[in-house]
């Protein structure tokens, strides 16, 4: 976005009751941990479909190698793997960062929110 226009939603948001912002941030606060909790979910229940596909972990199998005789599709399921690990993890903290927005409140004295 660029800054300027960034600035000018800032300060109309800011113009707001008190109130009012914190109403809208406990809203969109609520509304995406939902959706990132429905995506963690899917991530890891993919983590989990080829931890029982293949009987192993993906920290294991990184650290012992693909087989020797792993298939086009094993590897195929690696790369997805490593893809549903790592969203899985970067959701996981994203809805732990919004967890303490949603437990302790976005105004702590004086501050504006959480972008300043």
């Amino acid at each position: 976005m660029d800054t300027g226009i960034k600035t000018q939603v800032e300060k109309t948001f800011l113009s707001l009751p008190r109130e009012e912002r914190e109403t809208i941030i406990s809203h969109g606060t609520a509304l995406r941990l939902s959706n990132l909790r429905k995506r963690h979910f899917l991530a890891e229940s993919k983590v989990r479909h080829f931890e029982e596909k293949y009987k192993v972990t993906l920290a294991q199998l990184d650290a012992d190698g693909l087989p020797d005789d792993a298939d086009y599709e094993m590897h195929e399921d690696y790369i997805m793997w490593h893809h549903w690990a790592e969203v899985a993890d970067k959701v996981k903290k994203s809805i732990t960062s919004l967890q303490e927005i949603a437990q302790q409140g976005l105004y702590i004295g004086e501050l504006s929110y959480a972008g300043h």
